[in-house]
Parts: C-alpha cells; structure tokens; sequence
C-alpha cells in the first residue's frame, strides 16, 4: 500500500492556484467595498421584497449576509422605496445599490440616502443622456460610485434599428456611449455591465467591452431561469469569463430564492480558486462499482454539515477503486463497502466501522476538526469575513 501523505489543516490564507490572472481594470468604491484592480472578486444578488417594507427588506439582506453576499442591490420604483433607502444603507452590513428605472429622480435620492452605488439602465431612463451631467455631479459629491446597467431587453431603439437585435456589439456600443458620457463629466467612479440571456452573446459582449476600456465589469446573465437551468447557464458564462480573467463582480440571476444565487456564486469562485473556501464535499457519482447508497450517504453527510463554515474537503466515497486515494487526498472522508467504512483523517485511517455508523462517525470528526480550526483561525475568520483570495497577476 502507498503511505498515505498526512496533509494538515487547510492555511487560511493560501494564495489559490487561478486560470488566469485578471485583466486590468479601475478600482472603484462601493460602500465599504473595493471593485475592480487587484479587489477581490465579489458576489452580488437582489433583494425580492418590497423595498419600502424596511423589516422585510433588512432581513433579507441579513440573510444573504449570513449566506456569503457581499453587495446586495435593492429596487426603488416607488416614492416610498426611495424614502426607505437611507435606513436601509445605514443599517444594512453590507455596501446596498439602488437599481433605478424610468425615473431619474430615484438616482438622485439614492445617491442622498447614502447608497453604496446605484445602478442605472441608460436604456429606460427617460432623456437619460440629458441627467448624466447632474447624476455624475451628485455622485461625485457624494462619494457614491455607479454602474451603466445595459441589457438586452431594454436596449436603446436607436441601436436596434442599427443592428437588428440585440447583438454583442449593439451591447457594447451603448456601454461605451454612455461610459463615454460619463467620462466627458470628469466622472470614472462607476462600472458595466452588458447582460443577455444567451451565454454565447454575453460572453462575446464582454470580451468585446474588456478589449474597449479598463472599466470594471459586473457579471450577469439575465433572465437566466429557473434554479437548474440558471445555475447551469450562469456558470458556463461566468467560467469562460473568469477564466480568461475578465469580471470583477457577478450576480447568478436565478428564478429561486436569492440566497440561492448566492450559493451558486460563492461557491463557483471558490471552485475556480478565487475565493478562499470554505466547506467542499468530493463525493463519487453512482457506478455499479458502488457497495453502498452513496447518494443517499452523500446527502446524509451534507446535511449533517451545513452549519459548518471551516474550509474543509470531506469525501464520501463508496468502491473500493477510486475511494480509499480520494478520501486519504481530502481533509476528512469515508470509503464504504463490503458492510463497513473506513474514516480518514488527514490522509490517515483512524477508525473502521459499521456500514450504519459511518454518518455519525464522520461528523462526529469533521465538528472536531472544525472546533480546531475556530480556535487557530478565529470564528469571524471562519463565517466568510476574512479577505478573499486575489487573482490579480
């Protein structure tokens, strides 16, 4: 038998390995946060309350906190939503943009309530290339940075005359107009974002707008679609970006609740080694090799330990090919077959037990290492509270 390689607890801090280093952009503000530069790439969803339900609303917001949301942006279509915006900012933990449509009123009140950014779509604004002059002041006095919004179902007629549709270029052609706008104000503290719901548009758009400027570029697909279709679009499109180093922000816009798009994009940056991670279960998929259940005791082991946030790899394995080198290679992990399981512990077999023990056992392990963990990095550090990894070159 090869000597099992005792690897030790996950550094906090490692530098991950990254698929490419991030192609230069601006550094802008928003709220407390850094975006674009060498910033960590940040994770952003939408509230779905009524904004001017100020209790509903703050919740939300705290739950995608406690989820790994880093910027949440909340809607303003209504007078009393604006009113609500400065007790929202205030109290809210994380950095909030107003997302503004049709009434540019609604910017200016944002950007006096204290926003951290605020999101406009040049596109159903009316006259909105007559306001930019006074929104770049307002925001520049303010110190409030904000973001050109172009999507593909409400872009410009102008340009859809011009194009026919909503092509990758008509996109760009708006951002770059009114980043342009912008610019001529003396105002850079803002970035775009050019969204579609076809992976393949979204993507060359982007490429297209990362080549024009060094704007920082939030990530979207829009309309994505229902959980398991959205899940699936939005990660092809934001793995091809990010691996080329394009994005500085991303929102997964599922057709679920917005807690959900947070788990998708935390835990696809995490993946592609740009966040620092935290929990991963490795579990094989199901084979005729397979001895044990491993569907049903990978889903047993997950929710066993949801409410741990320490970075560890447990894997659940379930023949004897691949198991016992996969669970010696994680942090924690199982390898089950012929009515037993053995448990791993940092590439070490520490105990053998019956089939029918081998949830609790593994739990009862990971809860230790993860007290261990506590204690050496500090909860706060464990929560998701710790700066993120950097992928810039």
């Amino acid at each position: 038998m090869t000597e099992a390689i005792a690897l030790g607890i996950p550094t906090m801090r490692a530098q991950a390995p990254v698929l490419a280093p991030r192609r230069p952009t601006r550094k802008i503000q928003v709220g407390s946060l850094n975006v674009g530069g060498d910033a960590p790439i940040t994770v952003q969803s939408m509230t779905t309350t009524k904004t001017h339900d100020i209790g509903a609303t703050l919740q939300q917001i705290a739950e995608l906190t406690a989820a790994g949301c880093d910027i949440v942006r909340v809607a303003c279509p209504t007078d009393k939503d604006a009113e609500a915006l400065p007790i929202i900012a205030k109290q809210s933990r994380i950095p909030v943009i107003a997302d503004i449509h049709f009434n540019p009123k609604y910017v200016f009140a944002a950007i006096e309530a204290g926003c951290g950014a605020v999101r406009v779509n040049p596109g159903n604004i009316r006259k909105f290339d007559d306001q930019v002059a006074g929104i770049c002041k307002a925001a520049s006095d303010a110190g409030v940075s904000l973001r050109i919004g172009v999507n593909a179902g409400s872009l410009d007629k102008r340009l859809l005359k011009k194009y026919g549709k909503a092509t990758p270029e008509a996109l760009v052609e708006s951002a770059t107009w009114e980043a342009g706008l912008f610019e001529e104000n003396d105002f850079h503290d803002f970035k775009i974002s050019v969204k579609h719901h076809d992976v393949v548009t979204m993507v060359q758009a982007y490429r297209l707008l990362s080549e024009a400027g060094q704007w920082p570029l939030h990530l979207g697909v829009t309309e994505a679609g229902p959980a398991f279709q959205g899940t699936i679009k939005s990660c092809a499109a934001f793995g091809t970006l990010l691996a080329e180093g394009i994005g500085d922000t991303i929102r997964v816009s599922l057709s679920a609740p917005p807690v959900e798009e947070v788990k998708v994009g935390t835990k696809l940056l995490e993946f592609m080694g740009l966040r620092e991670r935290q929990l991963e279960i490795v579990s094989c998929p199901s084979c005729g090799r397979a001895q044990v259940d491993v569907w049903t005791l990978a889903e047993e082991v997950e929710a066993g330990l949801k409410n741990i946030t320490a970075p560890l790899r447990v894997a659940v394995m379930g023949c004897v090919v691949n198991g016992p080198g996969e669970a010696r290679e994680a942090d924690l992990g199982c390898a089950s077959g012929n009515g037993k399981g053995q448990i791993f512990v940092r590439g070490q077999v520490v105990e053998t037990v019956p089939e029918d023990q081998v949830v609790e056992t593994l739990l009862k392990h990971a809860e230790a290492m993860a007290a261990e963990m506590t204690e050496e990095f500090g909860q706060e550090a464990l929560a998701g509270t710790s700066p993120m990894v950097s992928a810039a070159g």
